[in-house]
């Protein structure tokens, strides 16, 4: 129950962000909605707004849906017009089918979008009211037989670079080292005022994480140095603590996207993903250290839904914006069969990768 009731709010708001960025174009543009749904399944509790949208609750708390007045998926010309029959013209003025294909585009897109923007928000919120550490990176210690021995590493080394990330701070060189998609890792240093270029190559270590976790990390053998044991904290004003946002939210992408390429083509660590119990599971013990760090696993947990949803797999918003491209190209939408046959593909993706994580979540509990 500890872990239950944070992953619950987490998911909530969340997807309710999600929804809430489809829902807000559909009315722009003037489509109806219908329903405004958190979860799926059988309805807990809802209620009805003056433009008889219900918005409800349902049992299965993993994911939403916001659905269009006469929402389906129109597969021919001749389709499209026998359903446009069926409403008189006040209310074609709502049908989703009919509106231009920008707008169409710009309410999919909205979705994954405002997760982008709720994890800038979030991440921005932080850095303005508890402060970004500002940490130098300098090293305290080389360990014996390290591959940071072997790379030349020396005590009170400054890291700047990391594969060409710049380092701010104390607590990015550990995530810098573990994103990494290459076997030798580059790092730019500052010796007595000279700057060097050193390539080592970590050792894959299977340790705990702060929370307990067994996971692989990628360790080169060093120890930074901390005054006092306290890290250096700076609030940071309104635009600089929106440029860090965006600029955390970005790499949080780009090395998404990194190791799912890594996965794709066979050369990645596929045992680290993880599904909703093991989100639910790290939500919980994260929790329990304070309101700040909960902040931050929604924010990024925003922003691999709003990355996963734009992938280009059918049932996904990603899915949709790939009809529409074809729709734009072509000039009329792709033939039943062919969205039939790219459906289930996506239906087979979606199993697929539900099974594996799901596999995945009850080996990390120890069940296989």
């Amino acid at each position: 129950m500890n872990y239950l009731i944070p992953f619950l709010i987490l998911i909530t708001v969340v997807v309710f962000i999600h929804e809430y960025g489809h829902y807000y174009f559909a009315k722009k543009f003037g489509v109806g909605v219908t329903d405004f749904s958190i979860g799926f399944g059988k309805e807990i509790f809802g209620w009805n707004d003056k433009s008889g949208t219900r918005w409800k609750i349902c049992w299965l708390p993993l994911g939403g849906y916001v659905k269009f007045f006469g929402d389906r998926n129109v597969f021919s010309q001749s389709e499209q017009e026998n359903i446009i029959k069926k409403y008189n013209e006040s209310d074609r003025k709502k049908l989703f089918i009919l509106k231009p294909l920008y707008q169409r585009s710009i309410i999919v897109a909205a979705g994954p979008l405002a997760n982008f923007v709720l994890a800038i928000l979030i991440f921005a919120m932080i850095n303005m009211f508890i402060g970004k550490d500002m940490t130098p990176a300098i090293i305290e210690e080389v360990q014996k037989d390290s591959p940071a021995l072997a790379a030349g590493f020396k005590k009170n080394d400054k890291i700047l670079f990391i594969n060409n990330n710049k380092v701010e701070s104390i607590l990015e060189v550990s995530t810098f080292i573990n994103t990494s998609t290459s076997e030798t890792i580059e790092f730019k240093i500052l010796r007595n005022d000279v700057n060097l270029v050193l390539l080592v190559k970590p050792n894959l270590v299977e340790t705990k994480d702060a929370l307990g976790n067994l996971v692989k990390k990628k360790m080169i053998g060093i120890k930074l140095s901390v005054s006092s044991n306290e890290l250096e904290r700076q609030r940071l004003g309104p635009t600089k603590a929106i440029y860090y946002s965006a600029k955390e939210v970005w790499f949080v992408t780009i090395t998404s996207l990194n190791y799912i390429g890594k996965i794709i083509t066979g050369s990645g660590d596929s045992s680290q993903l993880g599904g909703p119990i093991k989100i639910a599971k790290i939500t919980g013990q994260v929790a329990e250290h304070g309101i700040v760090p909960f902040l931050s696993i929604m924010a990024y947990i925003s922003v691999s839904l709003g990355l996963i949803n734009l992938f280009p797999i059918p049932m996904l918003d990603g899915g949709h914006l790939m009809f529409y491209f074809f729709e734009k190209i072509l000039g009329k939408p792709l033939s039943q069969k062919t969205q039939e046959g790219f459906f289930r593909i996506g239906l087979f993706l979606l199993f697929s990768l539900m099974f594996f994580v799901t596999f995945n979540d009850l080996k990390d509990l120890g069940l296989f």
